[in-house]
């Protein structure tokens, strides 16, 4: 099975000019922990919702004048839509992801995999992932 078959697809992506505010209100309205951040259809970054109160609320500036791009994570982990479930898997445990960007071969965003979403369709992948997320961090 493929990441194809398991992703979200419905994906909002936010500017990296946008306001924390913004991001934060699109996550409530998604009930999304995280949001793919995209300049044009080029995909930039990540914000979580731990990104917007340690980057962001911690900083003690008004969040509603933090944009999006001084509090995201700019490293971008991705998979492609065409992967197989136990390699994407496999590879967010190493990486102790849980969630990654969806990207087709031409590298624009059609979607994205969580933790969730291998719980719901492929619970052995979910496993794998799962463990390796839980694992405490290398030092």
């Amino acid at each position: 099975m493929n990441i194809s078959d398991v992703m979200t697809r419905n994906v909002t992506m936010v500017s990296p000019d946008a306001s924390l505010v913004v991001a934060a209100e699109a996550m409530a309205e998604r009930d999304a922990g995280a949001l793919p951040v995209g300049e044009g259809d080029q995909l930039v970054g990540m914000i979580t919702d731990r990104d917007i109160a340690i980057r962001g609320v911690a900083s003690g500036k008004p969040v509603e004048r933090i944009l999006v791009r001084e509090a995201m994570t700019p490293q971008v982990l991705y998979c492609f839509e065409d992967q197989a479930c136990d390699e994407v898997a496999g590879n967010m445990a190493e990486v102790q992801a849980r969630r990654l960007p969806v990207v087709n071969r031409d590298k624009r965003l059609v979607g994205i995999v969580s933790l969730g979403d291998f719980a719901r369709n492929q619970p052995e992948a979910a496993k794998t992932a799962e463990e390796g997320v839980a694992a405490p961090a290398a030092a």
